[in-house]
């Protein structure tokens, strides 16, 4: 769900309606297995305190986001290395269309938990939109490829083509 851990079994969540759901759930599971939880609502002493949380949050918001801009290098490199093979194929396009969608999904679940608009978000959305843009430049390749390869057939001297 995104929480801060404090310590163990002790961790924070901003207050919205998802997480007094979600954590009335794990509440009532805890309390069937017999355990025992306590939910609170707690104030920092002053800003300097909610500061100190919110840091918390956007550190590991952060991790998060540059954990993926690594996986946007790496689908960068393969573009690259596909390109510079000229391995210009569709199998191959399906396969990036599918781990650009993977990229999608991925930073969709980080953007998700970032309650407090964690710094390098913005870095992660640029990387996800450069790794688009390549994935379309390699697809025109693909197309203009096959469109070449149907335009220059040979045709068969015995009248197939």
């Amino acid at each position: 769900m995104g929480a801060v851990y404090l310590q163990n079994g002790v961790c924070l969540l901003p207050k919205t309606d998802d997480h007094l759901r979600r954590l009335k759930v794990l509440e009532n599971d805890v309390d069937e297995m017999g355990g025992e939880s306590v939910l609170l609502e707690t104030v920092g002493l002053d800003r300097g305190q909610e500061d100190k949380v919110i840091s918390r949050f956007t550190a590991d918001r952060d991790e998060a986001y540059r954990e993926f801009i690594a996986k946007c290098a790496d689908f960068e490199a393969e573009i690259d290395k596909e390109t510079k093979a000229e391995h210009f194929t569709y199998a191959e396009l399906e396969e990036n269309d599918e781990d650009l969608e993977k990229l999608k999904g991925w930073l969709a679940k980080i953007r998700k938990l970032d309650f407090y608009e964690a710094p390098v978000s913005s870095e992660a959305d640029a990387r996800l939109q450069h790794c688009a843009s390549l994935l379309e430049t390699y697809a025109k390749r693909v197309f203009d490829a096959h469109e070449e390869n149907r335009t220059h057939t040979p045709r068969d001297p015995k009248g197939g083509s």
